[in-house]
């Protein structure tokens, strides 16, 4: 069903088979931000996302330096002062080496709300597993955050199968759970199976949720030999790398016209079948609509076992 719902882990917090990334809003090193688009078309990009039911948002305090956060507060405030309900809001920590006490886990997350508006957030994550101090340093902030009503849920991203265990413990012991880990996963990049961290987030009852779920475009069929993305992306994706995937997009063209669905739609249906919550983002609301168009359908087993082949054949990890 399109308005289907899980819960985040354990929890106590639901959210939609399908979020909205918004590393885009306001990036301009990766996104070209002010250059293909601007506020209005990332606040139209929110508003269709609402619209077709999806109202999870997942930023952090380092996308455009702050400007995510801000733009998603801005977009928040007023749909709450037109009577809308207020979305389902995550935003994450970045354990930076000069953030040496667990204090100063709280101290962003108070900065992060600043910028929201908010009082609280929905799920609070740190965002990478950052040397020197310790991932059950963090658990512990994250435990305290948690008893302070500053968030809800906790969670990790980048975080590997044995980070992940840390840190469950060490929130167990608080009696806190671990609600999701936050990975790149896509049909392109495939190592959370390969590598043991979905099979461990299945046996703790932890949300896997997948960012990149598009491989950064490459899954959405707009690119190949000699039409390449602009920007920093358009350097990294060659034509031989494009030439590689060709035939993976053309299996997701085949298998979408049989659905009436786009490669991407195809992509993301792949992630919710695996069990993933996809957090794809959109700079517009041609996007956040297409995006939407992944909820109320399954790929059946032939076509899952189809696509991933696929992938597995180009050679490619993105």
């Amino acid at each position: 069903m399109q308005d289907e719902r899980i819960e985040l882990g354990r929890s106590g917090v639901h959210a939609p088979l399908l979020g909205l990334g918004t590393w885009q809003w306001g990036d301009t090193r990766i996104w070209r931000y002010g250059q293909d688009y601007a506020e209005a078309e990332i606040e139209a990009a929110f508003d269709a996302a609402l619209s077709a039911d999806i109202d999870l948002f997942d930023t952090a305090e380092m996308y455009g330096q702050g400007r995510s956060e801000r733009f998603l507060g801005q977009f928040v405030r007023g749909r709450v002062a037109a009577g809308g309900a207020r979305p389902v809001i995550a935003t994450k920590y970045m354990p930076y080496p000069w953030r040496l006490t667990r204090g100063r886990l709280a101290a962003a997350l108070h900065s992060s709300l600043d910028r929201l508006g908010l009082a609280q957030v929905d799920l609070y994550q740190v965002h990478w597993p950052l040397p020197p101090r310790s991932v059950t340093t963090w658990a512990e902030a994250l435990a305290d955050v948690v008893e302070a009503g500053l968030a809800r849920a906790v969670g990790v991203s980048n975080h590997s199968t044995d980070q992940m265990r840390r840190v469950h413990e060490a929130l167990a012991r608080r009696g806190v759970p671990l609600a999701s880990n936050q990975v790149q996963y896509s049909l392109l990049h495939r190592r959370p199976e390969q590598n043991g961290l979905f099979a461990a987030c299945r046996e703790l009852g932890v949300t896997l949720i997948a960012y990149s779920p598009l491989a950064k475009g490459l899954l959405t069929g707009k690119y190949a030999p000699g039409s390449r993305p602009a920007g920093p992306r358009g350097w990294r994706y060659n034509d031989g790398l494009l030439a590689k995937i060709g035939p993976l997009n053309g299996l997701l063209r085949d298998i979408g016209q049989a659905h009436g669905k786009t490669p991407g739609q195809v992509s993301l249906n792949w992630l919710i079948c695996r069990g993933a919550l996809p957090i794809p983002g959109a700079k517009n609301a041609r996007q956040a609509a297409e995006n939407a168009g992944a909820l109320g359908w399954r790929l059946n087993a032939d076509e899952m076992a189809a696509l991933e082949q696929a992938a597995d054949a180009t050679g490619v990890t993105a």
